[in-house]
């Protein structure tokens, strides 16, 4: 992994990746969160609890202009689907964790459903400057009857390579003094609601490709290294913004597979198989006190992926050390 005392400028002469724009990262903490921002323009906003979880929202790509759905947390966005309620901008949860929904809300699962919340424990770092910004955080993952059913600990850290937006994002989940069972669903878990003219549904030329050139349809549940999304994202201009997302070597059940949906839906699924092309057993076991880590970046870019070169930037990717 990249160490704060070479130098931003020297790691991005190594790997190879255009020289980051000029600017300050600042992070501030605030009523709801924590706000993330480069030369004093918003990137990103960690809310600690929308709905039942923490999310990122809104995310801001190089266009200035939000790459995420801004439903449900603005009802009032023009042309915006009000569907799916628990699709929030972006987040990371899970269908069924000891039996417990944590994917869904109450208001979207199905009766009798055991409905969990991710709560907000306690910031661990929240640093900007020169080279990048930091929001690290822990959480607790409850029952309904206010169980814990597990912890994790996330960070992201932003960057800037040219007029790319980095995100790096490590997950630790980690097993209280009793196993954790990760179930077998379609319903997970590293995910976004992307921007609601990008999606395929709104037939302005989104589009989905994989790492192994399957688009659209074609991409859902596979194994990839990596997919990316890409359309224009606002109805007055057809200027093409994409959103990959990256899954490192390291990281648990690589490479994963993905649950993403022609409506705008795209999540990085590590556990769910049953229910994807292929099937098979899926799911997973954390042993008491156990822990895995999961190794996403993100990379928001103008044009398609070949435009931004988002195959090489996974070489360079695959090529580095996870915490």
């Amino acid at each position: 992994m990249f160490r704060a005392c070479w130098g931003f400028a020297a790691w991005l002469a190594i790997v190879g990746l255009p020289p980051a724009a000029h600017g300050q990262w600042t992070v501030e903490k605030t009523p709801a969160g924590a706000t993330v921002k480069f030369g004093g323009k918003l990137v990103a906003e960690y809310i600690t609890r929308s709905g039942t979880k923490p999310i990122l929202w809104p995310l801001i790509g190089p266009t200035q202009k939000p790459v995420t759905r801004a439903y449900p947390m603005d009802e009032k966005v023009p042309g915006e689907a009000h569907d799916h309620l628990h699709q929030r901008s972006c987040w990371f949860t899970y269908g069924d964790v000891n039996g417990i929904d944590f994917w869904a809300e109450p208001k979207t699962a199905a009766v009798g459903t055991r409905v969990g919340t991710i709560e907000h424990k306690d910031f661990v770092e929240l640093a900007g400057g020169p080279d990048k910004a930091v929001v690290e955080t822990t959480n607790d993952w409850l029952g309904p009857d206010g169980s814990q059913q597990c912890s994790d600990r996330r960070r992201f850290e932003f960057r800037m390579a040219g007029d790319q937006r980095i995100i790096d994002c490590d997950i630790t989940l980690t097993a209280p003094d009793r196993p954790v069972v990760f179930g077998d669903t379609k319903e997970g878990a590293f995910g976004l609601r992307v921007a609601q003219e990008m999606a395929l549904t709104s037939n302005a030329g989104g589009e989905i490709v994989n790492s192994h050139g399957d688009k659209n349809g074609d991409a859902w549940g596979k194994p990839a290294e990596w997919v990316d999304y890409h359309g224009p994202v606002d109805p007055n201009d057809d200027a093409v913004v994409g959103i990959a997302i990256l899954n490192h070597p390291a990281s648990f059940h690589y490479p994963t597979r993905w649950h993403v949906r022609d409506y705008g839906l795209f999540a990085a699924n590590p556990f769910g198989r049953k229910e994807f092309p292929g099937g098979g057993e899926g799911g997973h076991t954390l042993p008491p006190r156990g822990e895995l880590k999961l190794y996403y970046r993100m990379i928001l870019h103008k044009d398609d992926e070949q435009a931004a070169g988002i195959a090489k930037a996974y070489e360079r990717y695959a090529k580095e050390q996870r915490p």
